[in-house]
């Protein structure tokens, strides 16, 4: 169905033409037009070779492959196979055409058109700016140009091969590579729907860009690969049973999967956690023949295992924009926390293959995915929000009793799990709670407690704070002080803050802003980052305090410490100094609403989740950083294309209406239908207007609407 960790190992090895050739034809049927396509190719390529080497013709002949692998599609084989020829060589388009057929010359046209706009808009290597920016630039460019979705699949084809052979490239192209491959190609993975491709650019782009975390995450997935495969194992015959047991016999699998590399760092930076605490670190899979199954699934896993009711997802019903339908569960079971997903065989391709899945299961159709695929892609949201909250908070209403190794008797509610005891003995123990015995056996503090058990809490030190175990534990005492700790780490955090963005806006030294901190008693340190009045305040008073003292005159006559506001990308951005640009560093991806900060180089401003260790690393390297928050009023984007009628003045007449609606234009085209008039017009603007279809029918009272849609993206 699609390229196993194996076959990728396979093609990354795969050096001489002969092998790279006998692969290619294990993934498609021979037939005359590929034969000729694979000579044509090797012709065109002979005199070239690879940074490593070996024959150029080896690399369009893998990607070729891995394009076969994941569909049928002759024509996306071929121009894989042709894709770099006119690029690379003094052969045309035109002659593509009429050698393999205009399908084929489509596509190479396409894949060529790639190449130049990668080329035009990404910064050179050498370059000090950041690559961030400038592949957001392209992927906008690259989404805008695309006319058939089948292009871009050969493109994240060619790209996987690219990175599989990275090391063939010095260092710096190296991170300038897999930079572009994590927020460019990913992402397009993703949104196409092609989980397999998706997850191994992204792992691949982590081995290169973050080695100490990818270092430390196989350390800790090497050091407990039995004990996890064990519980996997152990939890797949537990379901098996139990389906079995209820007459599913010959209509379901189960696969089972430890998630990959990268997206256990994203889950660890996004909520400040260990890897211990990545709740769906272990998942189970389970398919099944039709829709109805999957929820009579659903429901015999949760009367027989306990689920996390915040962490329900019903994707089935409400599918997600790339056709993505899954439900997703997490359940505990024993000493561990499982996430289960249920889903059809047919489901499961799609997941898998994404748009692929349409040309390699279903018959035609190869061309009747195109622009609207790529419209929903580029204003598709990064997140997808829980649609049901179907189950209670506790299955059972009777209590369990729990004791101490002292025989102290302690009643909690069915569920609970070892650190609602912890908290329930005391909230000193809860914080501190490090590991634990039940029935003298080494346990999880997140396993789930039985009436009788007898449970042994062992402490740290210091209080670990854990946000991300906030929805698994039972009890309200378990949960506030959690979240207390959590709100106690964010506190930490506003303080440093606001040393910072106080000495970057009054251009000081961070130690002078801390020491006058102490002296004058400073209320409120931590709500500076929050509150922007109180951060005008606070400037206002430490001006006036070393105003006193006549030394520091001159130093106050030279420098204005008025705080500037600008909007952008929905953020807003206060500093003294002009702010051009506002990007989001691709170590955290905060979304909107998260809890943020911003550094500031030059006149951009780059934006971190609050839980990013990376950020934290800047915060105590005392970076300077600036006064951020999302913008509370929100300005939607839409982009229109209208036609005007047929009359002059039209066009002034609309923009007036506009004024009148509220509306602030920031780009406008116009298509001339004759010198007497403009007939069409594309317009990108503003609106408070939220509601697409209350705003289509104010503009049709004045003018024809060809399209109208949303633009809005934090990321773009």
């Amino acid at each position: 169905m699609s390229l196993s960790q194996v076959d990728i190992e396979k093609v990354k090895h795969l050096h001489d033409v002969g092998s790279a050739q006998a692969y290619l034809f294990s993934q498609i049927p021979s037939s005359s037009l590929l034969v000729k396509a694979l000579d044509y190719s090797k012709d065109a390529h002979i005199s070239q070779v690879r940074k490593s080497g070996e024959p150029y013709i080896i690399h369009p002949i893998l990607v070729a492959s891995i394009v076969a692998s994941i569909t049928n599609d002759e024509s996306m084989v071929i121009a894989a196979l042709l894709h770099d020829v006119v690029e690379d060589t003094e052969i045309n388009i035109d002659e593509i055409s009429q050698l393999f057929g205009p399908d084929v010359a489509h596509l190479v046209e396409g894949l060529t058109k790639i190449d130049i706009i990668r080329d035009s808009e990404l910064v050179p290597s050498a370059s000090n700016e950041k690559l961030i920016v400038s592949a957001l630039s392209f992927r906008k460019m690259l989404l805008a140009s695309i006319e058939d979705v089948r292009v871009l699949v050969v493109k994240l084809c060619d790209r996987l091969h690219n990175m599989l052979t990275l090391d063939a490239l010095p260092n710096h192209k190296q991170q300038r590579i897999a930079e572009e491959t994590l927020v460019v190609y990913a992402p397009i993975a993703h949104r196409l729907g092609i989980s397999f491709l998706k997850n191994i650019l992204e792992d691949l782009s982590f081995s290169y860009l973050f080695k100490e975390e990818k270092h430390h995450i196989d350390n800790y997935l090497d050091t407990n690969y039995h004990a996890m495969e064990m519980k996997l194992n152990e939890f797949r015959e537990s379901i098996t049973n139990l389906l079995i047991k209820n007459g599913f016999h010959d209509d379901f699998e189960i696969l089972s999967r430890v998630k990959h590399r990268y997206s256990i760092y994203l889950k660890m930076q996004r909520k400040g956690v260990s890897i211990d605490e990545v709740l769906d670190l272990l998942a189970v899979r389970i398919l099944t023949s039709d829709a109805v199954k999957c929820y009579n699934i659903l429901g015999l896993i949760h009367l027989h295992f306990q689920p996390l009711s915040s962490r329900f997802k019903d994707y089935i019903a409400v599918a997600k924009d790339n056709g993505y339908q899954t439900i997703h569960t997490t359940v505990f079971h024993n000493t561990a926390i499982f996430e289960v997903q249920i889903r059809t065989f047919d489901m499961h391709k799609t997941a898998e293959l994404g748009v692929a899945a349409h040309w390699k299961y279903k018959s035609g159709g190869n061309n009747d995915i195109k622009l609207d695929w790529l419209h929903n892609l580029q204003y598709q949201n990064e997140s997808v929000e829980d649609f049901y909250t179907l189950i209670k908070n506790d299955l059972y209403s009777e209590d369990i009793s729990v004791f101490s190794p002292t025989g102290d008797a302690f009643t909690l509610p069915r569920g609970a799990v070892v650190l609602d005891f912890a908290y329930a003995v005391h909230t000193a123990v809860g914080n501190k709670a490090d590991s634990c015995l039940v029935n003298k056996t080494k346990a999880s503090l997140l396993s789930e407690l039985s009436n009788g058990d007898i449970v042994k809490i062992n402490l740290a030190d210091e209080i670990i704070t854990r946000c991300s175990w906030i929805d698994a534990v039972k009890t309200s005492k378990a949960t506030s002080n959690m979240r207390l700790n959590c709100n106690a780490r964010i506190r930490e955090i506003n303080a440093k803050t606001s040393v910072l963005i106080v000495s970057t806006a009054m251009g000081l030294k961070p130690s002078r802003i801390e020491e006058w901190f102490e002296s004058s008693m400073c209320e409120g340190r931590s709500n500076i980052p929050c509150d922007i009045e109180h951060f005008r305040t606070v400037i206002g008073k430490y001006v006036a305090d070393i105003s006193k003292n006549n030394r520091f005159s001159r130093f106050l006559s030279r420098h204005r410490f008025k705080l500037k506001s600008k909007v952008i990308s929905g953020l807003e951005v206060f500093s003294v100094s002009n702010v051009n640009d506002v990007v989001f560093d691709y170590c955290c991806h905060p979304k909107s609403g998260d809890e943020i900060m911003a550094f500031v180089e030059k006149s951009k401003v780059h934006v971190h989740h609050k839980m990013c260790s990376h950020a934290y690393k800047k915060l105590e390297e005392k970076n300077p950083m600036v006064f951020i928050r999302w913008k509370k009023e929100n300005n939607y984007h839409y982009s229109l294309i209208a036609s005007l009628h047929n009359e002059k003045g039209a066009l002034a007449n609309f923009l007036t209406y506009l004024v009148k609606l509220n509306i602030d234009i920031s780009s406008i085209e116009l298509g001339k239908d004759t010198v007497d008039y403009v007939k069409y017009c594309e317009l990108g603007f503003e609106s408070k207007e939220s509601d697409i279809n209350a705003l289509r029918t104010k503009l049709e009272s004045k003018i024809k609407v060809i399209h109208i849609i949303r633009t809005d993206d934090a990321y773009r």
